[in-house]
């Protein structure tokens, strides 16, 4: 089985990360750097092709433990973004279909559709007890009232 380590060099309140996109797909990149703007100054640059440089600077002091929590951090997020995509690309057609399938079937009646049909249905109706109402004198022919 062949590892490979996600090293990462120190500087004054920065941890960067020399990382390869063979390894670790360019959306995993900018997703797991996303999660850390609030939390650092993000700076990314393209020092070679395939290659993308992370730098990761504290807002405020940090110490070398702290600096080495960050990098840690970043690592696992760039792991479980990693992950994300590839539980997204491997789903994707299920998710499809499942769309698809919400589009374009022919929707059931809701309970809300029926209930709104049934009364309608008894407003058409005539009514057994026949108790006028005051549109219908209106709406009847004239020498016919209620």
């Amino acid at each position: 089985m062949e590892t490979h380590e996600l090293s990462y060099a120190l500087a004054e309140r920065t941890v960067r990360f020399q990382i390869d996109e063979e390894l670790y797909p360019r959306d995993a990149i900018y997703g797991a750097a996303y999660l850390f703007v609030d939390r650092c100054y993000v700076f990314l640059e393209r020092p070679a092709d395939k290659q993308v440089a992370v730098s990761l600077k504290a807002k405020k002091g940090a110490d070398e433990a702290a600096l080495e929590a960050l990098a840690g951090e970043f690592g696992n997020e760039l792991l479980n973004q990693v992950l994300r995509l590839r539980i997204g690309n491997s789903t994707q057609r299920i998710r499809e279909y499942y769309l698809a399938k919400a589009f374009f079937s022919e929707p059931d009646r809701s309970a809300i559709d029926s209930l709104l049909a049934e009364l309608d249905a008894e407003e058409l109706e005539e009514d057994p007890l026949e108790i006028e109402v005051p549109w219908a004198e209106a709406a009847a022919p004239s020498g016919e009232a209620g």
